[in-house]
Parts: structure tokens; C-alpha cells; sequence
């Protein structure tokens, strides 16, 4: 598996962890991921991930934190304002943004900047 490939692996476990935010996984969240796998490019790696979480049964904790920790380590990347977009989107299917949804979404950007942000400085 390519880093590309899992990096889509993860958008499909930061999906499911926006949609799981709120507690439970709703019909129209599936309609909105159903829509984005539709003609992704990277469709079976989001789908895949998305499906094996939730088969498990995953709390929204652990794979938040697993797919963050993957994204630092990955560096920068264009994809992540998809990655944000696309989470926007499946929040937004359920009757608009709960809290739990917002604050997840916030977190997974703040993070993500403030890493790349200390490791410029590192760089100096």
C-alpha cells in the first residue's frame, strides 16, 4: 500500500469519526458518504476504512486519534482541505453541525496546523 493509499484510508476513518461524533451514524450521514465514494478516485480506500470501523464497532476517540496521528506524520498535503470539506459535508447531513461534530472537525485542523507550524520552527 502506497502513503497515498492510506492517506485516503484515513479520510474514510475521519469520516466515520465526524458521523460518530454526535453518537450514532445516521441514514443521510451514509447518503453523503455514498455520494463522495460515487466518483472519488480514491472511493474504495475512503469506503473500505469507513465500513471496517464501523463493523467494529470503533469509538470515535481512538479512530480520530489514529487518523491525526497518521496525517502529522504524513506531513502536509494538499488533500486535507478536501479532507476538511468532506467532513463539513457529513456533519452537515443530520440536521446541520452538532457541537460534538464542530469540535472534532475544529480539533483535526488546529492540530494538524500546530504540528506543521512546530516543525518550521524546528527548522530554523
Amino acid at each position: 500500500m502506497t502513503d497515498k493509499e492510506k492517506l485516503y484510508e484515513v479520510m474514510g476513518e475521519l469520516l466515520y469519526s465526524v458521523a460518530l461524533a454526535d453518537g450514532v451514524i445516521q441514514k443521510s450521514e451514509l447518503k453523503v458518504l455514498k455520494t463522495i465514494t460515487a466518483n472519488h478516485k480514491w472511493a474504495s480506500n475512503i469506503k473500505w476504512s469507513f465500513d471496517y470501523e464501523f463493523s467494529k464497532g470503533q469509538n470515535v476517540d481512538s479512530v480520530y486519534r489514529k487518523a491525526l496521528s497518521f496525517c502529522q506524520s504524513y506531513g502536509p498535503a494538499p488533500e486535507y482541505v478536501e479532507f476538511l470539506d468532506l467532513m463539513y459535508k457529513v456533519a452537515e447531513a443530520s440536521d446541520g453541525i452538532d457541537e460534538n461534530e464542530a469540535a472534532l472537525i475544529d480539533s483535526f485542523s488546529y492540530k494538524l496546523s500546530e504540528q506543521f507550524r512546530n516543525d518550521i520552527d524546528l527548522l530554523k
